[in-house]
Formats: structure tokens, sequence, C-alpha cells
């Protein structure tokens, strides 16, 4: 079995930080791959788009990757756990646009979502930063070089 941590984050403020985030996959027990990135700065950006993205980003390369085993997403945002478990209501423009698309990536597969404590997740969110920080150092590369 796959087991995937994911988390996001949107820093300094959200909304309107910079979203960015981290996911891990193991296979028994052992990483086999780490992954993180930012998404975006300025509106519209908020740690939901983030935790999306993150979910996105590691089931995109679970299915680049050829992995077709059970998969078992675990992430400390009830949200976006409970709406992909379909127990919250999808309405609001994230939502709508994320879940539809998630769910199709994943069409086909054996799937499932657990809500886990931040602490059980805390590789992710170490990930996360990582995307963060990523972001920052490109963006001061670029002030850097006008």
């Amino acid at each position: 079995m796959i087991t995937v941590y994911f988390d996001g984050l949107c820093y300094p403020k959200n909304p309107g930080g910079v979203a960015a985030y981290g996911y891990l996959v193991s296979r028994g027990g052992e990483i086999v791959h780490k992954g993180f990135g930012a998404v975006g700065e300025g509106r519209g950006m908020t740690n939901n788009v983030a935790e999306y993205e993150a979910l996105m980003a590691a089931a995109t390369w679970l299915i680049d990757e050829g992995i077709d085993e059970k998969i078992l997403f675990k992430g400390d945002s009830e949200l976006v756990i409970k709406q992909m478990n379909g127990q919250y209501k999808v309405s609001s423009a994230t939502s709508k646009k994320y879940v539809p698309e998630i769910k199709k990536l994943l069409d086909g597969r054996d799937v499932s979502f657990s809500w886990v404590p931040r602490e059980e997740n805390e590789e992710a969110d170490r990930l996360s930063r990582m995307g963060y920080e990523g972001h920052m150092r490109r963006k001061k590369r670029e002030r850097d070089s006008i």
C-alpha cells in the first residue's frame, strides 16, 4: 500500500500570501518520493488552494510513475479530507475547482483519505515550508538581477 502525507500553507498572510505545498510518498513505511513547490502569490492564494495543490501534485506523481496500488492520502486539513470523502459539501470556488479535478485524476483507483493531527504531518509541513522558501529565493534572485 502507498501512503501519501500532504500539506499546504499560505504565508505570511492567508489569504493573499504565498501558497506552497509539500507531500511525501511511502510504501511499507519507506519513503519513495518527496515533492514540494509554490502555487503562487497574492490574490486568490489561500491555505486551501495550497492543500489541494499538494494533493493534486502527489496524485499526478503517482499516476506519472504508473503506481496502481491501494493509496491512502493523509492530511491535516479537515476541510480537504472531508470534502474528498464526500462528508462536507463542495461549495466554495476553490473546492468546486479542485475536488472534481482530483477525483477525475484518481478515478478507477483504490484510494482513501484520512485526517491526521498536525503532529503526524510534520514532514509534509516541512516540505511545504521548503516550497515557500524556494519561491522566496527565486523572487530574490529575480529582484537582484534587475
